[in-house]
């Protein structure tokens, strides 16, 4: 194999070797898939304004999130079903990501179970949940991942219904027979059916509570300790409410620009959430992160960390646990040389004077 330069060129490897269905369901978006090219465009428009004469012979990127200390702010997104793109699936990418000494997030349709991934070893992990329409299961649930260790929530509250992924609809898309969402196992809602459109989407429609709502974020704190994080947000006024409901933070995301499309990169919503936020809670970033300048805009901008999903995905297809491992050393690597080159030694270094965005090009032009 070619030697891999950067975090982009495993997709195309990964197109190469994994089957349609199973890449398309990856890698695409919902209905133009405008939002998802934009998730990716919008980093290129901010630019950076660095800093000169600075002794930046020492760099730290080490962070502590809701109260754990880790070593870049860089974690790991919930991306469902990874043992479609490599046999040890999510079991690899908790590897990893314990060896990053980061974060990862398990997805509730994950094709291992929380206890599975417990068994690999030590690390920080969060567990991602959709809200069934039976709220026993929802208990059980939190409850073993509480038990399996998982420090934290990430409530995603995007999912309603599922976008419209064409090409899901297309490939009939359903999840591969030897597979099972591991988490459901034992109650008989841990397959897909086989339908005439998307197996999933008949899947979502069958099971995720449409009547989901804020009021759910308090009764989840009644049935859990663990620190809930909305996932989801992309405005003010849901910061707000966050806020209000007692989030203990929030990820700024549009679910890889898998469910409505045409709205805005994750990127041009999160200063918006930033400054609604005012402190108060730490907001994080997720979708289009493909390299360590996008980190650094990101923290610049007011994150106080980001998650990659289909980087991981991508190189988990490739080359397993290495390939994740390998993509989180370059994430780190080109963060260390982006601060470097802004004149930054630590993260509290990056302030919103190191990038220039839109709105303060159009703001500069009035003056």
């Amino acid at each position: 194999m070619e030697l891999i330069t950067n975090v982009t060129e495993y997709e195309k490897l990964a197109k190469e070797k994994l089957p349609k269905m199973v890449y398309d369901y990856y890698a695409s978006g919902a209905e133009d898939q405008w939002t998802l090219k934009e998730n990716r465009e919008a980093f290129s428009r901010i630019l950076f304004r660095p800093r000169i004469l600075i002794d930046v012979s020492h760099i730290d990127m080490a962070t502590n999130i809701l109260g754990f200390n880790i070593s870049m702010p860089i974690m790991i997104a919930p991306s469902a079903m990874q043992k479609m793109a490599h046999p040890e699936g999510e079991l690899a990418t908790a590897r990893a990501a314990a060896s990053a000494g980061t974060i990862m997030t398990l997805s509730s349709w994950s094709t291992s179970s929380v206890e599975e991934v417990n068994s690999v070893g030590p690390g920080i992990r969060f567990f991602q949940l959709y809200v069934y329409k039976d709220r026993n299961i929802v208990r059980q649930l939190v409850k073993r991942a509480e038990m399996a260790g998982f420090k934290a929530i990430a409530l995603t509250v995007d999912t309603p219904r599922l976008g419209r992924r064409e090409a899901d609809i297309k490939n009939r898309f359903t999840l591969p027979p030897h597979l099972v969402l591991k988490n459901f196992e034992d109650l008989d809602l841990g397959t897909m059916d086989k339908t005439n459109d998307s197996g999933l989407a008949s899947y979502v429609a069958g099971q995720v509570d449409r009547t989901l709502s804020w009021k759910d974020v308090k009764w989840l704190q009644t049935i859990t300790s663990l620190p809930i994080l909305v996932k989801g947000v992309v405005t003010a006024e849901d910061t707000r409410l966050a806020i209000e409901y007692g989030a203990a933070g929030i990820i700024v995301s549009n679910h890889g620009a898998r469910q409505l499309d045409y709205v805005p990169a994750t990127i041009s919503c999160l200063e918006e959430v930033v400054r609604e936020a005012k402190g108060r809670l730490p907001v994080f970033l997720d979708g289009g992160v493909r390299r360590g300048t996008d980190v650094f805009k990101a923290l610049a901008l007011g994150a106080s960390g980001v998650f990659i999903g289909r980087p991981v995905l991508f190189s988990l297809a490739v080359d397993g646990e290495a390939g994740v491992r390998k993509v989180l050393q370059m994430l780190r690597d080109e963060l260390e040389l982006t601060m470097a080159l802004s004149g930054c030694t630590s993260l509290r270094e990056i302030t919103r004077a190191h990038v220039i965005t839109d709105g303060d090009r159009i703001g500069r032009s009035r003056l």
